[in-house]
């Protein structure tokens, strides 16, 4: 019995690869049953799990596959569904969740042709308990024993912003503005918002509500909006100015400083051109964003073709780095990853704009000082000592990883943050352990929640990569045979 936590991208992908794995397996399938559990239908997680068109995919379509050996299998599925976009452009949201959807549904019909079992049940995970048979505890009480468990869950919580901590269960306060259809219903028509945040769910809340027409302000400490590009598609061809990060030494005390070089020199030969002639350098955010806009439109910002490439070489290089040497990388760069790896696609930058012009949007130029609710309304103080008062507030600054939690008695994982410590090591085929060198559970870990260990693990090519690694490690290590 293999127990699948998530059925989302992530949990997607293992049980696409897992129901592939056991159908290569000679004679009766090592596995005899699949339970994936999540309270939400199959492939349509927080991620993608949205029917509202506005909201977009930040990567282009050819960067979308959850087959590795298939990089094309979603353009593939697209077009079956007549649709004619170019490959490097984005699409809807809700065509990623139709698209896994559709993955998990035959591979539920290939491993029922298999004699394999398979069980999507409506629930979440508290926890894990280990031992010679892990037991999964659901949130309706019952105990699934199972040989071999994989969390592959996404995100969840909402971050809390600074100024806002007492007021996260305020009936005027917005934890998130996802799902799309609880804003709607929350807020109405007509208000005046305060959005918290200005770079990707921060863009999202503002297009909807502008869409609904709502007066809107957004701010955040640093008031940046993301770089603009036509959209994050797959590396077009070997880079190697990339390729030789894999040479550099992580003891090296100017690693940092080398690998910048190596990324601006991937850059330049890309566009034939500096970074600083193929992006804007206004002062002022909205007119950046309308001069980066013409850029990306204009196909002039060739650092796009790049950010990929970086994100998967600096992935390979930092993979298994110690946790604190990795961040301290990954802080380095900032600068590539808050504006250009997170950039916005060109798609939603233009509607921005649009709506930045027609004075149905505007961007605050700093962050509250203090926030109180009175009257019946929000009054927000600026740092200048000016007031602004607002119907709703909406958080849009994004939500903390996924992590699993070590029980007090230390054989216990749960889902949700606890008094033990969190789990901090993975080995390299991503299962659980409980301190470096220690013996490895039967609990593998895919997605987004193995940031302890993989940097961007939230790149989607990346999260397919992981999925199908874990499913054949899961699958090989069943004890029915040695390899895949």
């Amino acid at each position: 019995m293999v127990v699948i936590v998530g059925a989302g991208v992530a949990g997607t992908g293992v049980f696409r690869h897992l129901v592939d794995a056991l159908r290569e397996a000679p004679g009766r399938p090592p596995v005899g049953a699949i339970v994936v559990a999540d309270p939400s239908p199959a492939g349509r997680g927080l991620a993608f799990g949205e029917d509202e068109p506005l909201l977009m995919c930040n990567s282009a379509a050819d960067a979308n596959s959850l087959l590795p050996d298939r990089p094309h299998d979603f353009v593939g599925h697209l077009r079956g569904r007549g649709w004619t976009g170019a490959p490097d452009s984005c699409v809807p949201r809700a065509r990623m969740a139709d698209y896994c959807h559709d993955l998990w549904t035959r591979a539920r019909e290939l491993a029922e042709e298999r004699g394999v079992a398979v069980r999507h049940v409506r629930a979440s995970v508290r926890s894990v308990r280990l031992g010679p048979r892990p037991a999964v505890l659901l949130d309706t009480g019952e105990r699934v024993a199972a040989d071999d468990v994989v969390v592959a869950t996404g995100v969840h919580r909402p971050r809390v912003p600074d100024g806002f901590a007492e007021f996260t269960a305020h009936p005027r306060y917005l934890d998130s503005p996802y799902p799309a259809a609880r804003l709607r219903a929350r807020l109405g028509t007509g208000r005046r918002v305060l959005v918290l945040g200005t770079r990707q769910s921060a863009v999202d809340a503002a297009l909807l509500l502008c869409r609904d027409g709502h007066r809107t302000t957004m701010t955040s400490r640093s008031g940046v909006l993301p770089a603009v590009r036509t959209s994050l598609h797959a590396p077009p061809r070997a880079f190697p100015p990339l390729e030789r990060l894999a040479r550099l030494d992580a003891a090296d005390p100017l690693l940092e400083e080398r690998m910048t070089r190596h990324v601006v020199e991937a850059v330049r030969l890309l566009g034939n051109a500096p970074l600083r002639r193929q992006t804007s350098r206004a002062a002022d955010p909205v007119r950046r964003l309308a001069e980066e806009t013409a850029l990306a439109e204009a196909g002039a910002c060739a650092w796009a073709g790049v950010a990929a490439a970086v994100i998967e070489a600096f992935t390979a290089f930092a993979d298994g780095l110690p946790l604190e040497r990795r961040r301290a990388l990954t802080d380095r760069f900032a600068w590539f990853v808050d504006r250009y790896v997170t950039a916005l696609a060109a798609v939603n930058a233009r509607r921005l704009l649009d709506q930045l012009r027609s004075g149905s949007l505007e961007l605050a130029p700093s962050y509250p000082r203090s926030a109180a609710f009175d009257d019946g309304a929000w009054r927000v103080v600026w740092p200048d000592a000016t007031a602004s008062t607002f119907d709703h507030v909406v958080n849009a600054t994004g939500f903390e990883p996924p992590e699993l939690w070590w029980a007090d008695d230390g054989n216990e994982l749960r889902l949700t943050p606890s008094a033990g410590a969190p789990v901090r090591h993975l080995t390299p085929s991503l299962r659980v352990r409980r301190a470096p060198g220690a013996p490895p559970e039967r609990v593998w870990v895919a997605g987004v929640g193995t940031h302890p260990r993989i940097p961007f693990a939230n790149h989607l090519r990346t999260v397919a990569r992981q999925t199908r690694a874990v499913a054949r490690d899961v699958a090989s290590g069943s004890g029915a045979f040695a390899s895949l």
